[in-house]
């Protein structure tokens, strides 16, 4: 196993704001967070790592720290993404039928939706147009050529995460409508774990 880190070039000690653990199946991102803290901790939430330290440690310190304890991030990130799909799992199974929902749930369906749309689209720098809100069969979102929005209405009931991602994913068609290797950059800019987030959906059936 090997690592890496993001280093200030101009040998700055304290600019340290990512780490990459490198198995041999993937690249691990950790965040550094700097705050007034006296100890260094890592944390693993919604399946991303951060490494929250004090103000005052070096970066060598936090790579030592890291690397120290690269195996139980490793460990513990795989039990939580079990943990993750379990849950993303039960959650499909309980979907109710769209036909079932009352006005007050379509009406909070959609204002989640245009809520996260807006958010992310603002930290994008992209416009959007019309959002719709489906009972897709065969996809969890869409963008047409003219910037409109559809999502499947069951990504609201499932792991925020994957909402975020199928969000993000679209929008991402603003700058490229493809799939190519920038798109997926922007994508992974915005959401390092689409990977994990885009086997899940492909595992998940959309049909019901």
């Amino acid at each position: 196993m090997a690592t890496e880190q993001t280093i200030d070039t101009e040998g700055n000690n304290h600019m340290l704001t990512e780490f990459n653990i490198i198995t041999e199946t993937e690249n691990i991102n950790i965040s550094v967070i700097r705050s007034k803290r006296k100890t260094l901790s890592l944390e693993i939430r919604n399946g991303l790592v951060k490494a929250r330290v004090p103000y005052y440690i070096t970066d060598r310190d936090i790579r030592t720290f890291i690397e120290k304890h690269s195996d139980w991030v490793i460990r513990k990130l795989t039990d939580v993404r079990v943990m993750m799909d379990r849950t993303a799992n039960d959650t499909v199974e309980k979907i109710p039928a769209i036909s079932s929902l009352t006005k007050d749930e379509l009406v909070a369906i959609r204002e989640t939706f245009l809520k996260q749309v807006s958010y992310y689209a603002k930290i994008m720098g992209v416009s959007y147009g019309r959002i719709t809100i489906r009972n897709q069969r065969t996809r969890w979102g869409s963008c047409s050529s003219k910037g409109n929005l559809n999502f499947n209405y069951k990504l609201y009931y499932m792991p925020k995460e994957l909402m975020d991602y199928v969000i993000i994913h679209e929008l991402a068609h603003r700058v490229y409508m493809n799939h190519s290797k920038e798109f997926w950059c922007l994508v992974g800019n915005y959401c390092p774990d689409y990977q994990r987030c885009r086997q899940k959906l492909k595992s998940d059936s959309v049909s019901g």
